[in-house]
């Protein structure tokens, strides 16, 4: 008879039981939908201009509706600027962004294993007070002691004048994210690859940068995006049109072509497809070092 109504009761309760509890529903947060999509239109709509913009020409720009595709393609703007040492002010950059960023990434990477492996002595303690002081130094106060430094050391209108600031400039806060990631590498880890008789760079090398690879990348995207993106720099310790990267190239395409607007906006799209190919490979990794930098 226990069993019967043990056995009955079963399906009674399923049908009650559902997949939350009685009393709870779910409800679309209409506020939030709605301020996405705005945010979405607000961010998509001048990237839509800039790149529909970049294929008309000047005569139909001034024509048509500024949001309406081009009835007449051109690549001619492209052309323009391909023609006017883009390729040129395209190396520099590259040249620029990559003299800077490794450098910066391998000595960060290194001193924040120091850092957290060996915290307890006391040079190393004041290092990374050292480091973190850079952070609160605001970029624009040290433009006339660099520039005075650079002139001193013969590197003014050199591309080595970009990357030495630019190294500097990215290792504060290289060293204080990549420190917070290896910290929360179990040291049991260590102990066991020490144990096996591995040095401290074969740790370092085989077992700290795979387990902090995401925060690698994280660290590599956002100096990149810095660096590839900076003006500063640039304007005040080149001179020469053949030392200029493609910020401030685009300053002077836009005083070239004042008037040809879509020639500015295809400078725009050439600058821009760099840092967005570095997106597209590295954006699992990417994602995955700033989740895990929130839920720290």
């Amino acid at each position: 008879m226990a069993t019967t109504l043990a056995k009955d009761s079963v399906p009674a309760a399923e049908k009650h039981a559902g997949p939350h509890p009685k009393g709870v529903t779910r409800r679309p947060n209409w506020v939030a939908g709605t301020m996405s999509w705005i945010w979405l239109a607000i961010v998509i709509v001048p990237i839509y201009w800039i790149v529909i913009t970049s294929f008309k020409s000047q005569s139909n720009y001034y024509a048509e509706n500024p949001l309406a595709p081009p009835s007449a393609p051109t690549l001619a703007n492209y052309q323009m600027v391909l023609e006017s040492d883009f390729i040129r002010y395209f190396i520099n950059s590259v040249v620029v962004t990559l003299g800077a960023v490794v450098p910066a990434v391998a000595v960060s990477f290194m001193a924040a294993y120091a850092i957290v492996r060996s915290g307890r002595g006391r040079f190393l303690r004041y290092t990374n007070s050292l480091l973190l002081m850079g952070l609160a130094i605001p970029h624009q106060a040290t433009v006339i002691p660099i520039y005075l430094i650079i002139i001193k050391l013969h590197l003014y209108d050199t591309l080595l004048a970009l990357i030495l600031p630019s190294i500097a400039f990215a290792i504060p806060l290289s060293v204080l994210v990549l420190s917070n990631f290896i910290r929360d590498v179990p040291k049991e880890l260590f102990e066991s690859m020490r144990l096996d008789g591995a040095s401290e760079l074969g740790t370092l090398w085989h077992l700290a940068l795979p387990l902090t690879r995401p925060a690698v990348v994280t660290v590599v995207v956002y100096n990149a995006l810095s660096i590839w993106n900076g003006f500063l720099l640039p304007l005040i310790l080149t001179q020469s049109p053949e030392q200029r990267t493609l910020p401030l190239a685009l300053w002077t395409f836009q005083g070239q072509y004042s008037i040809n607007v879509p020639a500015v906006l295809a400078s725009v799209v050439l600058t821009t497809l760099p840092i967005l190919i570095l997106y597209v490979v590295g954006r699992r990794q990417l994602l995955a070092g700033l989740t895990a930098g929130f839920g720290k």
